[in-house]
């Protein structure tokens, strides 16, 4: 995501230009020491950047509040509390370690993580998403998230040898925080996944890109659900996350025990998963609207309450 406010470009002499060359390479180098991830390292780098990008000409001299305006100019542009705490989390580690400048922003405070429900798709839309995909390999990717409750970055970096037909489980290898995990494996995707392999012959990556030796990019996949959803006419804000949410919100209302889909999904925090508490129907089928308690006791003849 690129920060769209306009910016106003100054020459920077040699010097400055070879220091925050030298400060970005440091903290390149100091991720990887610490283990962040590509995908990680890549946002990071791109936050680091930019900011570098706006303050070229006063970097030998940055103050506080050169780091609280550039903040409070991402903030009027709306990006989301996540994003915002990410940008922070970056020019933290930067400014604090690489550049040795910790009090530039020390003071600021994160942002106050925002209570979104997670969006859900309903078991009709699950089914009509997959039926308004005509690709067998597109359609298999779509299938395995579901059902297995992936995130995007695993499914498309899955191997051959990572699915066991005969357990019905996917191993999923060094996932978010770099942890493995095993959730289930559908039987229903291994027949899928058996015609897909018997026609499209993959030999290391289960679902490889263009060039055979690399998995396909995440935003194809995420091409490929927004075709699918607009075919299907699902008119709810869903991504291929959506997929994922969809999966432990159905599980739990089909009555599977929450510590369960906790470890499905790879949540360290059973708090994480508690959310989709909030977006399950299980209980709410049990309670009626007093709309229709009201319409069926006219219905019944009976006289209806005042209230009292």
């Amino acid at each position: 995501m690129e920060v769209t406010f306009i910016r106003k470009w100054f020459p920077c002499d040699a010097l400055s230009a070879k220091v925050m060359r030298e400060k970005r390479e440091q903290f390149s180098k100091l991720m990887t020491l610490r283990g962040f991830s590509s995908k990680t390292k890549k946002a990071y780098e791109g936050h680091v950047r930019r900011f570098c990008q706006t303050h070229a000409e006063v970097f030998f001299h940055l103050k506080e509040d050169d780091v609280q305006t550039y903040l409070l100019r991402l903030f009027e542009q709306d990006f989301s509390h996540s994003y915002m705490n990410q940008v922070i989390s970056a020019l933290k580690l930067f400014l604090g370690k690489a550049c040795g400048r910790p009090e530039l922003i020390m003071k600021i405070p994160r942002s106050k993580k925002e209570k979104k429900l997670p969006a859900v798709l309903s078991v009709d839309e699950v089914l009509r998403l997959l039926a308004a995909i005509p690709n067998i390999k597109h359609k298999t990717i779509l299938m395995l998230t579901y059902s297995s409750g992936l995130r995007i970055g695993e499914v498309v970096r899955l191997k051959l040898h990572d699915l066991d037909h005969q357990r019905l489980i996917v191993h999923i290898r060094q996932g978010k925080g770099r942890k493995d995990r095993v959730t289930v494996l559908s039987r229903q995707a291994v027949e899928m996944i058996r015609v897909y392999v018997e026609r499209e012959r993959p030999f290391d990556w289960l679902f490889p890109g263009a060039e055979r030796d690399r998995p396909i990019t995440e935003r194809s996949v995420q091409r490929v659900f927004e075709s699918a959803r607009e075919t299907a006419d699902i008119k709810k804000a869903a991504t291929v996350h959506t997929l994922r949410h969809s999966f432990a919100t159905h599980l739990l209302e089909a009555g599977t025990d929450l510590r369960y889909i906790q470890e499905l999904l790879g949540h360290e925090n059973i708090k994480t998963t508690q959310i989709y508490t909030h977006v399950s129907i299980k209980d709410a089928r049990k309670v009626m609207s007093p709309l229709d308690r009201i319409m069926m006791s006219k219905d019944d003849g009976n006289p209806s309450t005042d209230g009292k």
